[in-house]
């Protein structure tokens, strides 16, 4: 089982909870969006920071666990810009992916965190990004199983959503409550995930903090179809 926490931390408003996250829950991996990356620790109990964006005002990051994963490669991506992103410039990269290989298993998969743009911004243009991001990390390498977690500031139609997923060979999967009620208008799931080669237990929506987000916990298994890797990676 691998277990995932994403999180946007509201402008790192709710930096404080990163240490409980990472010690309470069991999780493999933390994939955080809306963060001050020049104040992240290296370390949050037993995971590691594999790295983070560095040309955001606010940033992406991911932390993995050391004693089950080795890490090859981790990339940052800019993908296309919305309106909001030229004039207020929040976020360059909005795609992080973190190769790794588990030490368990010798499995190798992807692990990301994405922030698409904002709701001023329209479903296309997030369409567009979330498809140009699983192309960057397809791009890490071929025909490996993939978990893109994050933000994706997508709360209508996510039926239609899940058809374009579908259609490219990827799920789409949507925690079992809300995870933004911020505002009476815009509320709803926010924040789920988009995996490739692996079987999705559950994605848990876990309790309130600081942010005007709710973490979310995925829960996956390693599909049928995937196989450890011959050999050992480049690094």
């Amino acid at each position: 089982m691998l277990r995932v926490i994403s999180y946007n931390l509201r402008k790192h408003k709710a930096s404080g909870e990163l240490v409980d996250l990472a010690t309470d829950f069991g999780i493999d991996a933390l994939c955080l969006q809306e963060c001050d990356t020049s104040d992240l620790p290296e370390t949050l109990g037993p995971l590691h920071l594999a790295d983070s964006t560095k040309g955001n005002r606010l940033g992406l990051a991911i932390y993995y666990r050391m004693d089950r994963f080795t890490a090859f490669e981790t990339n940052t991506f800019a993908l296309k810009k919305s309106l909001h992103d030229r004039v207020l410039a929040p976020a360059h990269e909005r795609l992080i992916g973190t190769r790794v290989v588990d030490n368990e298993t010798d499995h190798e998969l992807v692990i990301a965190s994405f922030h698409a743009a904002p709701l001023t911004a329209s479903n296309s243009l997030r369409r567009k990004q979330i498809k140009a991001a699983h192309a960057e990390l397809l791009g890490m390498g071929s025909g490996l199983m993939t978990l893109m977690v994050g933000d994706f500031n997508y709360p209508f139609f996510t039926k239609s959503l899940t058809e374009h997923m579908k259609n490219a060979g990827y799920e789409l999967s949507l925690s079992d409550r809300r995870t933004y009620t911020r505002y009476k208008v815009f509320k709803g799931h926010f924040d789920f995930a988009t995996s490739l080669g692996l079987d999705i237990e559950n994605v848990e929506t876990l309790p309130r903090g600081a942010s005007d987000h709710l973490p979310i916990l995925v829960s996956a298994e390693y599909g049928q179809d995937s196989t450890p890797i011959q050999g050992t990676p480049d690094a």
